[in-house]
């Protein structure tokens, strides 16, 4: 097995329904543009309060992908 060198971004996602939902959205968000992502980790969960009912909630993750090696940092 190689060894693999990770870049992270992080983000976040909300949505009205679930936490899961939320987390998928900034990982859709993020695979429009990221290639080569291998692992998430969900950093803080929080949601938005509208008259005493949940309206939203908000999930930052950090998302890890393996750096191309045509790719330069900067």
């Amino acid at each position: 097995m190689p060894d693999h060198v990770y870049k992270t971004i992080e983000l976040t996602g909300s949505s009205q329904n679930s936490i899961e939902e939320a987390v998928q959205t900034a990982i859709a968000r993020a695979a429009q543009t990221v290639r080569h992502m291998r692992w998430f980790k969900v950093k803080e969960t929080r949601g938005y309060i509208e008259e005493g009912n949940i309206a939203y909630w908000q999930v930052t993750v950090k998302i890890g992908f393996t750096i191309d090696d045509t790719v330069e940092l900067g």
